[in-house]
């Protein structure tokens, strides 16, 4: 590898670094934000949502609490166990005579007190070791064993089944294109994304929306340094309620309202902002509600680009969805500036291959415009 080969790597790397580090909300929608000078007293709320505090704690945690909640009930009963069959002089270094009645069969030092726990709380009964009615405590201990194991079982399948059938779960199965694209569309100049469900389960009641977040400047000088502003999106088949069986490119009409109004393909990258696509959903096999999120930066929108179609259909009648195209995208005629769009006459379509042809006339091109892949 020549020094330039690796100093160019190099420099990627640390300019991917810094765009991970100025997201706000990742490319796989967890959010880049972290709280800093929090009162010490504020962390008891968090025990007294101990469910939610469970349910949202990594899994590496959650099978710890899993098997010291047992292990540890395994071993205070035990002993219990050992303190119990110690008082009615059943161990065998004290020696009991041979007509002696012991409170637990065969219970005779700490190890077997130890098993003896284990066989009561999990129900196992393997037949060695039986309780004996002399000992009222020994009864009392079984009852009370019993019930706390009962609910140390509920509570950590509980967990587990309420981590395995987390709605973000479904959220993984839709996906967004790596870039965004700007084009014309339907006589308008569009900021267009693409989205896809990769599971053919419905999703009911889908609402797409998004966040432009920057830093501004009011007229009385505060800077605010995540200013939102309202994104809308639209596709063809209307905004809510969405049919999503197939992917679906989503589409921001850039206008005089639009805050991509004022850029261009020469200033678009210099800009700083972040926009953020929320798409809300319900699963139609579990019915549980979830949000996908994904950013997008400056660098992640291709102007004079535009979606390759991926969806088809077969001789035979079905539809299909080739999802080795979902983020490859071609060059098309742009205008250099949302302005220029709406503004100056002829100036609608800007070739960026060097074909310019404001009258519209009939040309031939030799040479057709790859295909880029995001």
């Amino acid at each position: 590898m020549t020094r330039h080969a690796l100093n160019k790597r190099i420099q990627d790397y640390m300019l991917e670094r810094k765009r991970r580090r100025t997201r706000l909300v990742t490319k796989d929608g967890r959010c880049n934000i972290e709280y800093g000078n929090i009162k010490y007293s504020t962390h008891f709320a968090f025990l007294v949502d101990f469910w939610t505090t469970f349910v949202e704690i990594r899994w590496r945690f959650v099978l710890f609490i899993f098997i010291a909640s047992f292990t540890l009930s395994w071993f205070i009963f035990g002993l219990l166990w050992y303190w119990i069959a110690r008082s009615n002089g059943d161990l065998a270094w004290q020696e009991p005579p041979s007509d002696h009645i012991p409170c637990v069969d065969n219970v005779f030092g700490l190890t077997t007190a130890f098993l003896f726990s284990i066989e009561t709380q999990q129900t196992i009964g393997y037949g060695g070791r039986a309780i004996t009615p002399e000992c009222p405590g020994a009864v009392a201990l079984v009852i009370i064993q019993s019930l706390l194991g009962a609910v140390v079982n509920c509570f950590m399948c509980g967990i587990i089944l309420s981590k395995i059938s987390l709605p973000k779960k479904r959220a993984k199965t839709v996906t967004f294109s790596e870039m965004a694209v700007i084009s014309p569309r339907n006589g308008s100049l569009c900021l267009s994304i693409r989205v896809a469900n990769l599971r053919k389960t419905l999703m009911i009641g889908s609402q797409i929306y998004g966040k432009l977040l920057r830093t501004t400047t009011t007229p009385d000088g505060e800077t605010i340094i995540m200013d939102q502003v309202n994104i809308d999106f639209l596709v063809d088949a209307g905004k809510d309620n969405l049919f999503f069986v197939t992917p679906l490119t989503l589409h921001h009409v850039i206008d005089k309202s639009s805050p991509f109004f004022d850029m261009a393909v020469d200033t678009l990258h210099d800009k700083e902002f972040e926009l953020v696509v929320f798409l809300d959903g319900t699963a139609e096999s579990t019915s549980s509600s979830f949000q996908v999120r994904t950013s997008f930066i400056p660098q992640e929108i291709m102007w004079g680009y535009n979606f390759l179609p991926i969806i088809s259909r077969s001789k035979e009648g079905k539809y299909r969805v080739d999802f080795s195209n979902f983020s490859k995208v071609v060059p098309v005629a742009t205008s250099h500036c949302a302005y220029c769009y709406h503004n100056i006459k002829g100036h609608h379509l800007h070739s960026i291959t060097g074909n310019d042809n404001p009258g519209f006339e009939v040309i031939e091109i030799d040479n057709l415009p790859n295909v880029t892949k995001m």
